[in-house]
Parts: C-alpha cells; structure tokens; sequence
C-alpha cells in the first residue's frame, strides 16, 4: 500500500506505509496542511488496539467549530470479531470503508458492505461483526461527541486479558454511559434472527 508524504513546497510523494495489525496499511491518507484526502480536516491519533474484539482503530479530530457536537473515529476490525451487543445515548452513523459486517441494530438484523452508510440512533442496542476473511473497516461518526480517546483506552484497559468479567465491563460501561447487554456477533448467526 502506498502513502504520501509531504514535501516542504506542499507538493505529495507516495512513500509505503508501515504494517499495522491485520495487514491493515494505516489510517486515510493524509495530505499537506492536515487536510485529508475526504477533504476533512482531521489529525490521526495514534491507533488504540483492543484485542479481544479484534478492533484497532484512530481518532479524529473535526474542526474547532463542530468539535462538541461529533467525534469521529476510523476502525478496523479483524475477521470474525466486532463489539459485544451494548447500546448508549450517542447516535453513531457507520461508513463502510472496506469489507463488509454483519449488523444487528433493534429489531433488525443485516449485511452491509463497502459504501453502505448506517445510523444508529441513541438508544438502540446493536452489535456487528466482520462478516469477511480480511480485515474490514468503518469510518464512525457519534454524536453527541464523545472523549473516544478516553473511552476505548479505557475500553482496552479493562478487556487487556481477554474477555473481561461481565460484571467489570459493566461497571467500566456505568462510568460511560454505555449498557453493555450481550456477547459479540459470532460467525454463523442467522441473518434472519431479530436482535
């Protein structure tokens, strides 16, 4: 995979991008000035790994302006794996960026694939899982924003030696808000099967 560096005259060379987790190449391409190649202006973290539900992903940062009302955040989850069923105030709107999951969201139950954008109200418990044999990815949007940062490193303290007691998940979920309700989507669970 290649990337692009920037050069002090503002112009891109490609240079290859280091291996991250999952033979994922890295995060969206970033251009001159922190703009990215969306045309969002957005700075990476670096990534948070959280092993136990196969997920590596980065911050991102919008705009000064909008910063209150939205988080964003890029994931990559490893085949097979995706977040146990939980469900929090924040609304969450989905991209598929490559790949493809298996959702679960309310009542109903799907597939979506590279381009595919879901919302997921406040409130509605859901879960998904990548549905693929490669590494699949997601551009993620909550709001009201949330200090994802906080959160999934917290998330990935609490989940450091697997899978962690439901009572220890639970209480981490109290300090956030978040309800966690259920186990991880797993390979084999019927599409047709309400939430």
């Amino acid at each position: 995979m290649r990337a692009r560096r920037c050069h002090p005259n503002g112009s891109m060379t490609p240079v290859e991008s280091m291996p991250l987790p999952y033979g994922y190449p890295g995060p969206i391409e970033q251009l001159c000035g922190g703009a990215w190649a969306s045309g969002m202006f957005a700075q990476a973290s670096s990534p948070i790994a959280i092993p136990a539900i196969g997920l590596t992903l980065w911050e991102r940062k919008p705009p000064a302006p909008i910063e209150r009302a939205v988080s964003m955040i890029e994931t990559v989850h490893a085949p097979g794996f995706g977040p146990p069923l939980h469900r929090h105030p924040e609304t969450e709107v989905f991209r598929v960026l490559r790949g493809r999951y298996v959702m679960k969201g309310g009542l109903r139950v799907f597939e979506a694939k590279e381009g595919d954008v879901i919302t997921v109200p406040g409130g509605v418990a859901h879960a998904f899982m990548n549905a693929g044999d490669e590494p699949a990815s997601q551009l993620v949007l909550i709001m009201p924003a949330l200090d994802v940062d906080g959160f999934f490193r917290g998330l990935a303290d609490v989940m450091k030696s697997g899978k962690p007691e439901t009572r220890a998940l639970a209480e981490f979920g109290k300090q956030w808000n978040v309800d966690f309700l259920g186990p991880p989507l797993k390979r084999g669970e019927s599409l047709a099967a309400p939430l």
